[in-house]
């Protein structure tokens, strides 16, 4: 374990150059005596590491000193390869690069750690598409990715779902996220961070002003809170519906988590026919009536009444569409 974290501090300052114990300590997860400690053994064995004193002080390599020890072990390898996602990376214009990287990284590996990264990629597929959706296929997206990358402004031209429904804006592209294959762009425009979709971007022009980052965005910490704040906004209202025993079930393949949750946490019953009665968010009455026809005849709607006429109204329209024969 010691010296596990002994390479570990060699690594970050070789990676990240100067660090203080502090920051050290932090990422390790140890005390800032237990740094003190482990530099103390690092200079024993001859490492070229050494420490300036004062609020701009820390801990730093000698220049050009670098090691060849990796300290891969053999679950490191294999969850590297697993982490590898060549879909994406083809559609980031990448899928060449992360080819060739993994093709150096295994020739760089011991006979041993090699033979085991490749039985994770021949066992072991990672598809970040839903079932029923291949994912955004966007013109733009190569583009706004090096935009993100070399912190270039852009200009785009979107479409939104309100009106004016097409808008031209300036934007400071800070992150990528790629979400149940759909790709999102983090960026600012004016005083605040919103989230686009990549696959709604019409046209893009790069501009040749550049943006300074701020140092203190955190990208998982922002999605979290995206997030967070979208499913509050998401789920508007609330209806009162009955499922059958075979419905409940179709339900855990159809609908969103949110409603299966609210199944599970407020069904009452079962009746003497094993129909359950819940209250689930919703939407809008659009977006539920849509919905709730995917379990047909397995589900029946209370409440909101407007929402149960809309369903009489659908099953009246199929009844004389598909009259008895």
């Amino acid at each position: 374990m010691r010296a596990s974290r002994l390479l570990s501090i060699l690594l970050l300052l070789q990676t990240r150059g100067r660090l203080t114990a502090r920051q050290l300590a932090e990422t390790l997860e140890v005390s800032v005596r237990t740094i003190y400690r482990d530099v103390e053994s690092l200079h024993d064995a001859g490492v070229p590491l050494y420490g300036d004193a004062g609020p701009a002080g820390g801990y730093q390599l000698v220049d050009g000193y670098r090691t060849r020890l990796t300290g891969l072990t053999a679950e490191e390898a294999e969850a590297l390869f697993l982490a590898g996602m060549p879909g994406p990376a083809a559609e980031l214009g990448l899928g060449a690069v992360v080819a060739a990287a993994q093709l150096k990284f295994q020739a760089a590996l011991p006979a041993e750690l090699r033979d085991r990264a490749a039985r994770i990629q021949e066992r072991f597929h990672l598809d970040a598409h839903g079932w029923y959706h291949d994912g955004d296929q966007s013109p733009h997206l190569a583009a706004i990715a090096d935009a993100v990358w070399n912190q270039r402004r852009v200009q785009v031209r979107y479409r939104r779902w309100k009106e004016p429904t097409e808008v031209t804006r300036v934007l400071e592209p800070y992150a990528i996220v790629l979400k149940g294959g759909k790709w999102y762009l983090v960026a600012r425009g004016g005083d605040l961070v919103r989230t686009y979709r990549v696959h709604q971007v019409l046209h893009l022009t790069v501009l040749f002003e550049t943006f300074d980052r701020p140092k203190d965005f955190d990208l998982a910490d922002y999605w979290r809170c995206f997030l967070k704040e979208f499913r509050t906004r998401l789920y508007q209202g609330e209806a009162t519906i009955r499922l059958s025993p075979h419905g409940r079930r179709r339900m855990r393949e159809l609908m969103s988590a949110a409603v299966i949750d609210a199944v599970d946490e407020t069904a009452t019953g079962p009746d003497e026919h094993g129909w359950v009665t819940a209250q689930v968010p919703i939407e809008s009455l659009d977006h539920a009536q849509t919905e709730f026809m995917k379990l047909g005849a397995l589900v029946e709607v209370l409440k909101p009444y407007e929402l149960r006429q809309r369903l009489e109204h659908t099953a009246r329209e199929l009844a004389a569409l598909y009259p008895p024969s």
